[in-house]
């Protein structure tokens, strides 16, 4: 590896190409230019907001596994950031849609959220921090990308009416912040690591980069979960 290039720098090459490709997503084409059908975003919000509650677990392995007390207070604001801020903008969106707490708790978690926070998580118990802040970036970062995206090649995709607001939070200063704050942090924690540790970084990104596009995928088709038959 490159003695000038950072571990986040690799982490970005390696999972830009599939990040890139989200652009042309259907779903997340129909929020930029505001023609996403209101059932797929309805369907979206449930299981994201059932994504960030498995989301907010992750930092708090982060609480947990830190020895500094400064890193405690990082993965303790990280969780409040997604409780909190983050949650803000679909707490707004649930109540537009007329989504209650009881449509929540009785709606399951797709086979690929569960999956994908599942791997997040058990990344968590097994990794140190480094990979915890891997396993995390995948999703903040790409949603930043995105939310560049779609401010450059859609304007006024921010005036939306009710797509404007989820726009508005991914392109705020506050979100990417936020990211940037978790790209430095992976960076710290992965001082001094090995070829092999770094190339293990890379795979958890990009495998979280995969969940992320079956995310839209899954959100797009409003669940397609596999049904074995039985005979």
């Amino acid at each position: 590896m490159s003695e000038k290039m950072k571990v986040s720098e690799r982490l970005y090459r390696k999972a830009l190409p599939i990040w890139e490709s989200y652009y042309d997503h259907p779903f997340v084409k129909g929020i930029a230019d505001g023609t996403l059908p209101v059932s797929k975003f309805q369907f979206y919000m449930i299981q994201d907001h059932k994504y960030l509650m498995q989301y907010a677990k992750v930092f708090a392995l982060g609480v947990i596994r830190s020895v500094e007390e400064s890193d405690m207070r990082t993965f303790s604001s990280l969780i409040t950031a997604t409780l909190d801020t983050e949650n803000a903008v679909h707490q707004s969106y649930l109540g537009k849609l007329g989504i209650s707490r009881k449509m929540i708790d009785e709606t399951p978690m797709c086979m690929n959220n569960e999956s994908y926070t599942n791997y997040m998580i058990s990344i968590g118990f097994k990794g140190g921090l480094a990979e915890i802040a891997a396993a995390v970036l995948a999703c903040s970062w790409s949603y930043a990308l995105i939310g560049e995206h779609i401010e450059k090649n859609y304007p006024k995709g921010i005036e939306h009416p009710f797509y404007g607001n989820w726009i508005g939070t991914y392109t705020s200063k506050g979100f990417r912040d936020c990211n940037d704050e978790m790209i430095a942090m992976c960076d710290r924690f992965s001082e001094g690591y090995s070829e092999e540790q770094i190339r293990n970084l890379e795979k958890i990104v990009e495998l979280c980069s995969y969940y992320e596009y079956q995310f839209w995928d899954m959100a797009w088709n409003e669940g397609y979960e596999f049904k074995a038959e039985l005979k």
